[in-house]
């Protein structure tokens, strides 16, 4: 645990640690890397950390923190390479804009409600980011689907193009999963994954509405199942038979085992 007396951050040792990586002599791997070639590993140490998160895995957390913030200085050590900007103009950045779209905190606004804070961010943000000229503008390429599905429709209610009651978007639900039941009955690969996209995107707007980021529920939902088979798996190896001597019946009782372990 660290000493709470310690009340200095210094992020110079990883800093330290990188470039001596990436200097002559360092490491080969590292020293031939560029943003492009490391960027799905930012993306990979997130959801690590997501996985910690969930399973309330506080050594996790700060392994798969450290990971993030490797990738983070990385990428800055790149860019400082090339001219570009440094670590510190990052931490300038980010710690500037904060103080700027905290008005309430750092100036005279005043606020009531976290609504009210979401509020005037959004506003401040419209003024830094002029060159988005469309609502869905911003909305970044490259992201997973269902996290696009849910900030383009986040962006679209802003303006008033939403569903009023949550229970309207469920009935939108119902008449997608018909439709999308009617493209499989007619086998037309094409229409049944136009349909199941319509699906998609209305589960996704009710999860907005009802609160939810449908991305974190189903990344919680993968890791549930990753647990649970390892489980199941486990199970029959423990047996020495091989899977094809378990019915699903079998395998569906240690499934169930699985799931009680988890309330335990």
């Amino acid at each position: 645990m660290t000493d709470k007396k310690t009340s200095t951050m210094d992020i110079k040792p990883l800093e330290k640690v990188v470039e001596t990586l990436r200097a002559p002599g360092g490491c080969p791997w590292d020293r031939i890397q560029t943003h492009k070639t490391i960027r799905q590993d930012l993306v990979e140490e997130v959801y690590e950390f997501l996985e910690a998160v969930d399973k309330e895995d506080a050594a996790g957390m700060r392994e798969e923190l450290g990971d993030v913030l490797l990738q983070v200085v990385f990428h800055a050590k790149l860019a400082e390479e090339e001219g570009l900007f440094t670590m510190q103009d990052v931490i300038n950045d980010i710690s500037n804009k904060l103080i700027y779209r905290h008005p309430h905190v750092y100036g005279t606004v005043e606020v009531d409600s976290a609504e009210q804070v979401l509020k005037n961010w959004d506003a401040l943000k419209a003024k830094e980011k002029k060159d988005r000229t469309h609502v869905l503008d911003g909305v970044t390429q490259g992201m997973p689907a269902l996290m696009t599905a849910y900030k383009i429709q986040k962006k679209a209610a802003k303006v008033g193009f939403d569903w009023e009651k949550s229970e309207d978007v469920w009935s939108k639900i119902q008449e997608e999963m018909d439709e999308f039941q009617e493209a499989v009955k007619s086998q037309d690969k094409d229409a049944m994954e136009w349909e199941l996209g319509d699906v998609l995107l209305a589960l996704t707007n009710y999860a907005r509405h009802v609160g939810l980021e449908p991305e974190v529920a189903l990344n919680r939902a993968n890791n549930r199942f990753k647990d649970r088979f390892n489980f199941v798996e486990n199970q029959v190896i423990a047996t020495g038979r091989p899977w094809a001597d378990f019915a699903l019946r079998d395998l569906d009782n240690l499934w169930q085992r699985a799931k009680e372990n988890e309330k335990k």
